[in-house]
């Protein structure tokens, strides 16, 4: 059984077997829930163990998805879901890029997990983020260094649904304690950065089609 913040819930994705890990989640998660930005706790493959009240509302507005809701798995919401560029703000460079390249690292770690290569073979079957992917990828890598890739210090726009924030900025944090690592989690908090100028709420950007990812030039040299 997998927790939530302010809840548990059964959800079919492996969480410790011992009593004391499972407590510590527990107790872990009333610790998450008292955490003002969105905060959430991540497995190998982006499946959430927990999340707080403050993640799920930055989100709220997120429609139903059969696989890539936010609080279920955050790469394939990323990636995959139709509603991810109306809160994740310059959706492509700031975040699918980057959850991209953290994929393939762990693609080569755990390359015989079934979920990750699921995922896999769905990226394959878009042409246009296939061909982001295998070419697109490299090459943005190299034009905007390897620091791009990181989570942890990363600043990214958002588009929050409270209209205090609207248009703004997080900065990701990431402060997975010794016992959340050695279980094999990450805990990321999306610290939330004033907006230089208040913003409309039709900011939001627009709902994405399948094809969805352009394929990322070459840097001129």
């Amino acid at each position: 059984m997998a927790y939530q913040a302010g809840g548990r819930r059964p959800v079919p994705r492996p969480v410790p077997d011992s009593p004391r890990a499972q407590a510590y989640l527990q107790d872990y998660a009333a610790y998450l829930e008292a955490v003002s930005f969105p905060s959430v706790v991540l497995d190998h493959r982006w499946d959430v163990v927990l999340a707080n009240t403050a993640f799920r509302t930055l989100f709220r507005d997120v429609g139903p998805h059969p696989t890539a809701l936010p609080d279920d798995n955050f790469l394939r919401f990323v990636l995959f879901h139709p509603d991810a560029a109306t809160v994740l703000g310059d959706h492509e460079a700031s975040w699918c890029l980057p959850m991209l390249a953290r994929f393939a690292e762990a693609l080569e770690r755990h390359g015989h997990d079934p979920a990750l290569q699921a995922v896999r073979r769905e990226i394959a079957q878009d042409p246009i983020m296939e061909a982001a992917y295998r070419q697109g990828l490299p090459h943005w890598i190299h034009a905007v260094g390897e620091d791009a890739v990181e989570h942890d210090g990363a600043v990214r726009p958002l588009l929050h649904p409270d209209p205090r924030w609207g248009a703004t900025q997080c900065r990701i944090v990431d402060e997975t304690p010794r016992t959340l690592s050695e279980s094999g989690f990450a805990r990321l908090t999306m610290v939330l950065r004033e907006a230089p100028t208040p913003a409309p709420r039709r900011a939001r950007g627009p709902r994405r089609t399948a094809g969805h990812l352009s394929v990322v030039p070459a840097p001129e040299v």
